[in-house]
């Protein structure tokens, strides 16, 4: 049985602040921490996705870790996403994470390898075995180019019980419903895409790992509280007035959009690192039009 870990139903997969010369802005880090704390953030992921984890180096992961931490002053867990296509890679980040005591760690399937089922089970069993942290598994079949099946997280989660959960970034609903009937009861599902956290939910879903949570963080702590108590209605209300920003906010690469949002709310700047690029001003006012239509 998984270890018992609770990491909230809103996980704010963070953005990185960085300023006009593609450099990590720490001050405006710290300050987006405070921001997601009062905003319905639960735990905040760190140097994920979106965070441009492809484009930050390891001294950069670890100075961000000290200063999210020090600024979330244990209002949050923190947890850091450890993941690497190289097995090797994957344990030592892994372990580095476990020496900033971080709450947890979130480990991505292998990108660009391909592995089959046995690599997966091989990878992550390697993974589980060097750290005592809770680990998080990350199924994201549009960046990896491989699916790692529900049976194979099932028999992950029974052998290791520091693997506790999965962030499920696949659109196929089918997959949720055999995660639930194949895993432990306490293994906890949660969803990858913002748009699918409701459908999710209703299939045994924990909550969400979000994007749209450094906006509308609070609205989407109200959804799911909502759904668990018994007023799916109102849920389903508040689902559908956010599902056109949830789908807006990757009308470009992640987290390019969010970005350019939280620019517009003047909590950072908009800067991404190449390869990626900010949003073209047509883009923003499509953007910006969904946002400011919220009410």
């Amino acid at each position: 049985m998984p270890i018992k870990y609770d990491a909230g139903e809103v996980i704010t997969a963070m953005v990185t602040p960085m300023n006009a010369k593609r450099e990590i802005d720490y001050d405006k880090t710290e300050s987006l921490v405070k921001h997601l704390i009062n905003n319905g953030s639960d735990s905040i992921l760190i140097a994920g996705t979106t965070g441009e984890s492809p484009t930050l180096t390891h001294e950069e992961e670890t100075e961000l870790i000290s200063t999210v931490k020090r600024a979330a002053a244990n209002k949050v867990k923190i947890i850091a996403n450890a993941g690497s296509n190289s097995t090797e890679t994957a344990i030592m980040s892994a372990q580095k994470a476990e020496k900033e005591e971080v709450d947890a760690i979130l480990s991505v399937v292998p990108y660009y390898n391909k592995p089959s089922q046995k690599g997966i089970i091989e990878h992550f069993s390697a993974v589980a075995k060097a750290v005592n942290l809770p680990v998080i598994l990350y199924n994201i079949p549009s960046r990896t180019g491989v699916t790692m099946q529900p049976k194979t997280i099932a028999y992950l989660a029974s052998q290791y019980e520091n693997i506790i959960g999965v962030k499920q970034s696949c659109p196929d609903l089918d997959m949720v419903s055999e995660l639930r009937m194949y895993c432990p009861e306490d293994f906890v599902i949660y969803s990858g895409d913002d748009s699918l956290t409701l459908p999710m939910l209703a299939l045994g879903a924990h909550g969400v790992i979000s994007v749209a949570s450094h906006l509308f963080g609070s609205e989407i702590k109200s959804m799911i509280r909502n759904f668990k108590t018994g007023n799916p209605t109102a849920a389903r209300n508040m689902h559908q007035k956010l599902f056109n920003i949830f789908k807006k906010l990757f009308m470009a690469p992640n987290p390019v959009p969010v970005k350019a949002a939280l620019a517009h709310k003047n909590l950072i700047e908009e800067f991404v690192r190449l390869p990626l690029t900010e949003l073209s001003e047509d883009e923003k006012i499509v953007l910006f039009s969904a946002i400011d239509s919220f009410n």
